[in-house]
């Protein structure tokens, strides 16, 4: 699974968690402003979504669009990926991003009940 794989909907979801988890330690650094400037072109985003994900990187997305249990089955693993990238991209973990991934890990977890 690539990036190439999600619509244009799941594109924008993957930036809003992006934004989200840079936001996690409430101080988004220039290394992780970076990483997803450089999902701008591997998204293949267009002007008004690069837009949107600039103030996301200035504001943080409201929560309530930054739900794990949102993203499709077949995305999450890409997902995931996409945050440990974003987590580590300024070099440093702290607690509240080592937490904010792990719950974001588990809420990715298929639900055993469900068929």
């Amino acid at each position: 699974m690539e990036f190439a794989d999600l619509d244009k909907e799941d594109r924008l979801r993957l930036m809003r968690f992006v934004c989200s988890f840079a936001w996690a330690d409430l101080e988004v650094q220039d290394a992780e402003k970076t990483f997803a400037r450089r999902l701008f072109d591997q998204l293949d985003l267009d002007d008004q979504e690069r837009a949107q994900v600039e103030r996301w990187l200035k504001l943080p997305p409201p929560i309530d669009d930054v739900d794990p249990t949102d993203i499709p089955g077949e995305h999450r693993q890409i997902f995931l990926n996409t945050m440990l990238q974003v987590v580590g991209a300024d070099n440093r973990v702290d607690s509240k991003e080592m937490e904010t991934l792990s719950l974001f890990e588990q809420l990715l977890q298929p639900d055993p009940h469900e068929d």
